[in-house]
């Protein structure tokens, strides 16, 4: 029985080992992975930023998509 439990501990020390080394490489991997994009893809301009592109909306849009989803509310609320 001490032979078998000495064996169970062994096995879950090893068990446990691995999973801790392969945490340690995803780890790794994710920086070197994070440093790579950072210096081969650089943030975008500002120009052509999502904040650009939302300032960029005019009036014209806007009412275009009002005007969509008050005729959409309209169809499906008398359906």
């Amino acid at each position: 029985m001490n032979e078998m439990l000495s064996s169970g501990i062994e096995l879950m020390l090893l068990g446990m080992g691995m999973v801790y080394a392969f945490l340690a490489m995803l780890i790794v991997a994710i920086n070197v992975m994070s440093r790579l994009v950072r210096r081969y893809f650089p943030e975008m301009p500002a120009k052509f930023s999502d904040q650009a592109i939302v300032a960029g909306n005019d009036k014209a849009v806007i009412a275009a998509i009002t005007a969509a989803v008050h005729q959409y509310r309209k169809k499906h609320n008398h359906g």
